[in-house]
């Protein structure tokens, strides 16, 4: 029979080296002998190279395999048979295995057991600008419909809550609130102590030049009560108490811990979720006054250790610099962020995934919505109370 040789062109190491040559047992039928090695880190030809060669024929309808020569082989021979069994299947050739090693029949007997689902690998084709745009702004819209829907829900928790009717263990509450609370407060202490001496410093080189250092005490005190304390305590327990929530949640999604509860009569955001924001909602002010206290801390620290000031004098001028308004203010912007920081985490562990990857995309995104939110709402808070003459 003629045969139409086609080998591998490195040749130094038979041993190291795979190849096959073709010949028609039919005139419809191709018969491709293997031999030499067929394993990763050796040298054999391509799938490319057998689907050329079927279509310059243009009449093959059965492809057969010859392995005598067959030295080793491992998942590098399967990558080559499974891309000539697709190739078979979309150009209606048939694929036959009888002279395949029965491992080798047995694995891709494995691998094409189940199809592939459609739209499981990512399509290299570029989608065009419209649809991409359109595709944004469903999504956006579906996005804002469940942020809406969790708002209500929350809203609801919390009505039953006023009247005594939610459903969830007050032993939860008293720990999530010493979690938020207490064991917050190291990290508190450092953040916010290290933002007022930041301040001390920052405002001290400008106000040398005018010989005002005196009001380090203006800048610091004002800057932490007003918005600093509570933005810098926001950010904090976004990233430790928001994270966590959605860590928490997500995990219980995962687990089907969250249907579980739902097949059981008892509502996932009274059990669950109330509680979490409860106890953040009622800590976050506490922490803020705290953080302020830490801040006029650290800007005490500059001001007495380095500027020169008197102890006494630095006192009396940031208790002279303070206002009440300032205090409530700051009490107002840490209580928005204790509801923002809480939504944002138990959202997005409700949201998540069932799998390990999709609860570090939870934590993740609750971290960022957290500080977006923060970020905002301290701007729009700003505003009014400038608008307001406060």
């Amino acid at each position: 029979m003629p045969q139409d040789k086609i080998t591998n062109p490195v040749k130094e190491d038979i041993a190291q080296t795979g190849e096959f040559s073709s010949d028609h047992q039919a005139k419809d039928t191709l018969r491709l002998r293997l031999k030499g090695s067929w394993k990763i880190g050796a040298r054999f030809p391509t799938a490319d190279v057998v689907e050329k060669q079927i279509e310059s024929s243009g009449n093959i309808r059965r492809i057969g395999f010859n392995t005598e020569n067959l030295t080793a082989w491992d998942s590098g021979l399967l990558t080559f048979l499974i891309k000539i069994s697709a190739f078979c299947s979309k150009n209606n050739i048939v694929f036959d295995k009888d002279g395949l090693p029965e491992g080798v029949r047995s694995l891709i007997a494995l691998a094409t057991a189940v199809p592939e689902r459609k739209g499981a690998r990512k399509e290299a084709a570029h989608e065009p600008f419209f649809p991409r745009v359109g595709s944004a702004a469903i999504d956006m819209w579906q996005s804002a419909r469940e942020v809406l829907g969790f708002i209500g829900e929350a809203a609801i928790a919390f009505s039953k809550l006023l009247v005594g009717k939610a459903s969830f263990r007050r032993s939860d509450l008293f720990l999530f609130i010493q979690q938020c609370g207490a064991d917050a407060l190291p990290i508190v202490t450092l953040i916010s102590l290290l933002v007022g001496l930041i301040l001390a410093f920052i405002g001290a080189i400008q106000l040398m030049m005018f010989g005002a250092q005196i009001y380090v005490a203006d800048l610091v005190g004002i800057a932490m009560v007003r918005v600093m304390g509570a933005v810098m305590v926001g950010i904090v327990m976004a990233g430790r108490t928001g994270a966590a929530f959605a860590a928490q949640l997500g995990t219980m999604q995962g687990n089907e811990e969250i249907d579980a509860l739902k097949t059981m009569g008892v509502s996932p955001m009274e059990f669950l979720v109330l509680p979490r924001m409860l106890a953040l909602v009622l800590m976050m002010p506490l922490l803020c006054v705290y953080a302020d206290l830490m801040g006029v801390l650290g800007g005490l620290i500059v001001g007495v250790g380095v500027l020169d000031i008197g102890l006494l004098q630095y006192i009396n001028q940031t208790t002279a610099a303070l206002k009440l308004s300032y205090f409530f203010i700051g009490i107002i912007h840490a209580t928005v962020f204790g509801v923002l920081v809480a939504l944002a985490g138990c959202l997005r562990g409700i949201q998540s995934g069932r799998s390990a990857s999709a609860v570090g995309d939870a934590t993740t995104s609750a971290v960022v919505t957290s500080i977006v939110a923060i970020i905002v709402a301290t701007g729009i808070i700003t505003v009014v109370c400038n608008v307001l003459g406060i």
